[in-house]
Order: C-alpha cells, then structure tokens, then sequence
C-alpha cells in the first residue's frame, strides 16, 4: 500500500512542476532574449559609427533597454511566477503525504489519536497545527 501511494504522490508531484519547470524555461528565454537584444543592438551601433553622438546615443540607448527588459522579465516577474507556483506544487504534494502517513500508521495498528499525530507532524512547520488546534477540531467533530 505505501508503494502505491508513493507511485500516486510522485505523479502527482510531476504533473504539478511541469507547469512551473515551462514557466521557468520562459524566464530563461526571457534573460537569453535581453543579451540577444544587447548584441544586435551593438551590432546595429556599430554598423552605424560614423554618425553623429546624437544618434549612437539613442542606438546604445536601445540596446541597453532591450537588455535590461530581458533580465527584468526574467528575474522580476517570470521566475518568481514560476518559483511560487513549484512552492505551491511542493505544498500540495506535503498534504498528500500526511495523509499518507495518518493512513499508514493506521493500518500498522497504532490508536486513531496517534495516527493524527503521525500525520500532524508532516506538514511544513509554518503549516503545521498545534498540537491543542488538533484537538480542538476533533472535540467539535459530532459523536458516532
């Protein structure tokens, strides 16, 4: 059974980075774009040298905006996309292993209350309920 549900949690842990694994590779190409737009603007300014500074002013000018564009891109709004959504990913998948451990240390035998723990104690630690928020939500659960 742990195998299985091992098999079922890696999956869906890939199935959930392979959005931001092609996020990312847009932020690199967003970075690769800058330093592209910086050698062909270099390349234009030097096809134009003999002009005057006016006018290689505003062509070195256009290189170095397509060059910061591209790392702006990159490092300002794409990968830090692509970093929360791997973060969120990394969040969904720790709920699935504690439900993984409540169930197994369940089916090992171990008392109900101690398989919460098991489970309780898997989350993130700024994620994880206390101790007494647990027993505080079982309280309210309805007798059967």
């Amino acid at each position: 059974m742990e195998t299985l549900m091992d098999e079922e949690i890696e999956t869906h842990h890939n199935d959930r980075l392979e959005i931001s694994e092609a996020i990312n590779k847009a932020a690199e190409a967003m970075l690769a774009l800058g330093i592209v737009a910086a050698v062909l603007g270099v390349i234009h300014t030097m096809g134009s040298i003999t002009e005057p500074p006016e006018v290689l002013g505003h062509l070195i000018n256009s290189a170095l905006v397509g060059t910061f564009l591209g790392v702006l891109l990159s490092y300002e709004f794409v990968g830090p996309i692509a970093s929360a959504i791997k973060g969120r990913s990394n969040t969904g998948t720790k709920y699935f292993v504690c439900m993984k451990a409540g169930l197994l240390a369940y089916m090992q035998g171990y008392a109900p209350a101690v398989s919460v723990e098991f489970a309780r104690k898997t989350p993130y630690a700024h994620e994880r309920p206390s101790f007494y928020d647990v027993e505080e939500a079982i309280a309210e659960l309805p007798a059967t």
